[in-house]
């Protein structure tokens, strides 16, 4: 079973409708005896300019964002590969427009 931590950057299986696509992990690990799933933030190339999307722009991406709006959660068998780590500063500009899409801020 995949291990993935808060911040990383995964390519996930989200089905049909949303295809394979890189997300950045927000929740936190979980125990033994509690559900296998993760939530996440999806990557978008398709960029709206809006106050839940957050700029992301990596070697090896093409120029994206982390889109808010999309939040969702997924069990850890959709979890294909690791693509690497954002930095503190960008998992706290995620958080933020979480929050501000859930009305949490």
């Amino acid at each position: 079973m995949p291990l993935a931590r808060r911040g990383e950057i995964w390519l996930v299986d989200l089905g049909m409708v949303q295809k394979t696509r890189p997300v950045v992990i927000l929740s936190v690990a979980f125990l033994n005896h509690e559900r296998a799933v993760v939530t996440y933030v999806p990557r978008t190339t398709l960029l709206r300019n809006t106050r839940f999307e957050v700029p992301h722009q990596a070697r090896g991406f093409d120029p994206g964002a982390f889109d808010a709006q999309g939040l969702g959660g997924v069990p850890v068998t959709k979890l294909i590969r690791p693509l690497g780590t954002l930095d503190a500063t960008t998992v706290q500009e995620v958080e933020f427009a979480v929050k501000n899409w859930l009305g949490l801020s």
